[in-house]
């Protein structure tokens, strides 16, 4: 029962990072049914501009939360500003082309950020310093470290502050408006670019949050680093119901424990022919069933098209 608890405990922090970048996928996709598939690079972005900026600062003599929050800053403006710029230069002029056009372009910004990261901050992995305590919390057999108890906190943080943004302000009553009709949405004073735009933004600030949060728990950073959390992401955005914040959020939770269970047991259930390290098959079994099951997802709705 320890082990069954503590990949408990470990999915949930898993889980919780997948939901961050999941709802970048999703908030794109319900306002504009585009799949950004250089998602998850932003993410890499935001790891990387925070261990330069943590590198840079290590021997300043200042706590290591007060440089982890500098750091998480500077990735902030970072991805926001990329994301921005990316959905201005790539997507907007797309933005009425057939589907398959800016998907195409969604994938070869994809390997174009890799590209440039790679070249920026050279191709080998990178330590990410240890800024925080490494003693474990014990939590009666389970333990926890304090980046993890950051991460489930910040997380839940931010998961209510934009549950609050999208339900309760203008901005958030600006987003519904134009996921359901842009056009409409013009007419009755809504500026769907600016929402758009505002759109990546808050998505690119969940991804580079993911990835600070990604660097210090796993302690390593390098250009590529990106390309399976974005997959696992947007596999948990559809899981849940792509287009649905609610459902980004329990696909990302529910992907997060599959995958801990399955690295615990894997090796159990196979009589050691597969070890932990083959647990990512799990995530997508579990993604197929559903898909096969219920294609929309576990919160999504079927939605009919009007004659």
């Amino acid at each position: 029962m320890e082990t069954f608890f503590q990949q408990i405990l470990n999915g949930l922090v898993l889980g919780s990072m997948y939901a961050l970048v999941a709802l970048g996928y999703t908030m794109v996709y319900g306002i504009i049914n585009l799949i950004n598939f250089a998602h998850g690079e932003v993410l890499m972005v935001g790891a990387l501009t925070s261990w330069t900026v943590v590198s840079a600062l290590a021997d300043s003599g200042m706590p290591g939360w007060v440089i982890m929050l500098m750091s998480l800053m500077c990735a902030i403006v970072v991805c926001a500003a990329l994301n921005f710029s990316i959905e201005k230069l790539a997507y907007r002029p797309l933005r009425n082309a057939p589907r398959l056009a800016p998907l195409i372009t969604a994938m070869g910004m994809s390997l174009l950020l890799q590209t440039l990261a790679m070249i920026i901050w050279k191709p080998n992995p990178k330590p990410y310093p240890l800024l925080l305590p490494t003693e474990p919390i014990n939590l009666g057999g389970p333990v926890i470290s304090v980046t993890q108890c950051l991460i489930l906190g910040v997380t839940a943080t931010l998961l209510a502050g934009l549950m609050y943004l999208v339900n309760k302000t203008k901005l958030g009553r600006a987003m519904r408006a134009t996921a359901e009709n842009p056009r409409v949405a013009a007419l009755m004073g809504v500026r769907p670019d600016m929402v758009i735009s505002a759109t990546f933004v808050i998505g690119a600030a969940l991804a580079a949050v993911a990835g600070v949060m990604w660097a210090a728990n796993y302690g390593t950073v390098q250009h590529s680093m990106g390309f399976l959390p974005g997959l696992k992401a947007f596999t948990a955005a559809v899981l849940g119901g792509i287009g649905n914040l609610g459902g980004a959020v329990v696909g990302g939770i529910l992907l997060g424990l599959v995958e801990a269970l399955g690295a615990g047991y894997l090796g159990a259930l196979t009589g050691g022919v597969l070890g932990s390290h083959y647990a990512d098959i799990f995530a997508f079994v579990a993604l197929i069933l559903v898909l096969t099951l219920r294609p929309q997802g576990l919160l999504g709705e079927r939605v009919a098209d009007r004659a």
